[in-house]
């Protein structure tokens, strides 16, 4: 049987010992995106990590006393110099024992800091000092067309480099636990299995997301978790190990407000929540909240998007009544709503 792979060669050259006169001149041939893309990718690739997980066969992944056989891998990104690494829940999940792998070869058990299957995203920890870490970016700054790099270890292949363009924003996401994520990226960036947890970086070298998921069989469509989000999420993992948070059952997406509704109603932000749906018998829903209401305070917090509703739907508004303040049409309305706290069953 012959093999599938084969090698690409002038055979002259093989027998040649003098180097080209172009070898060492080619760098006036690279053009703005590859110097981009390397530039990227030699930036952030060293503080990628291969993660490879085992889990208990049992029904208990505590239970010592039950094999670990292993559970798949994934890729993150370490955002400290401490060991702090960012990746996706479903990759750590229930495992009952994590180790990472350094672009050099270094390798090292990891545990797990806090998991937040709610937003696929989890922090897990190596042992170290002086890693290399990313620089985060601002994921509000994106543009659609921007260039997006893409960097993991799909199905092994460490240290993979693709790149693409942000293709859309504003996209939900349903997580594992069945709740949306919203305000997720779109790129063409191409992602496989492995890659799920590496970061997508913009042209500077900075993690604008999480990479997180693709649509089979599409080409081409593939989803990273914005980096505003993951930030919020993995200060609260690594201070507290879990996400206590309000729930009101609203899934929706930021919009630019008209400037008229700015002016005429002197709102303190260009920006709001467009409510996409409202889930039955939930809080929004009995606070009289409906589907294309643009969501613009909650209590005395403006709202300009998913992130700010993120951040203030915290423990301490669980069981508060709370104003809301949406226009409706071109009537501004002031509803009340009591949150609830997220509910996660036991092995979910």
């Amino acid at each position: 049987m012959r093999s599938p792979l084969r090698l690409v060669s002038d055979g002259g050259a093989l027998n040649s010992s003098r180097p080209s006169s172009h070898d060492s001149s080619d760098d006036h041939l690279f053009d703005a995106y590859s110097r981009a893309v390397m530039a990227a990718a030699e930036s952030v690739s060293p503080a990628v990590v291969n993660i490879e997980v085992h889990r208990a066969s049992g029904r208990r992944a505590g239970n010592s006393r039950n094999p670990e056989a292993p559970a798949g891998s994934g890729s993150g990104f370490i955002v400290a110099p401490d060991g702090y690494i960012i990746t996706n829940s479903h990759v750590v999940h229930r495992a009952s024992r994590i180790s990472v792998t350094l672009s050099d070869g270094r390798k090292s058990a990891a545990e797990l800091i806090g998991d937040d299957p709610d937003t696929d995203l989890a922090v897990i920890r190596m042992a170290g000092s002086n890693l290399a870490a990313v620089s985060l970016g601002d994921s509000r700054a994106i543009r659609v067309g921007q260039l997006a790099v893409a960097i993991g270890n799909p199905y092994g292949f460490q240290c993979t480099v693709t790149a693409g363009v942000v293709s859309a924003l504003g996209r939900s996401l349903r997580a594992g636990s069945g709740r949306l994520i919203d305000n997720v990226i779109q790129t063409d960036a191409a992602l496989n299995p492995g890659n799920s947890g590496g970061p997508l970086v913009n042209s500077r070298g900075e993690v604008i997301g999480v990479n997180t998921a693709i649509i089979l069989p599409a080409q081409g469509i593939c989803f990273a978790i914005a980096i505003n989000s993951a930030k919020l999420v993995a200060g609260h993992l690594i201070k507290d190990g879990k996400i206590s948070r309000g729930y009101i059952g609203i899934a929706g997406h930021n919009v630019e407000l008209p400037r008229r509704f700015v002016r005429f109603y002197r709102l303190p932000a260009e920006a709001a929540v467009r409510v996409a749906s409202v889930e039955a018998d939930s809080p929004a829903a009995l606070g009289g909240i409906k589907e294309g209401d643009l969501l613009i305070r909650l209590g005395d917090s403006p709202i300009a998007g998913i992130d700010d509703l993120q951040r203030h739907l915290t423990m301490s508004q669980v069981g508060v009544r709370t104003p809301v303040s949406v226009i409706r049409g071109a009537d501004q309305l002031m509803l009340e709503i009591v949150p609830v706290e997220t509910i996660h069953k036991s092995g979910d």
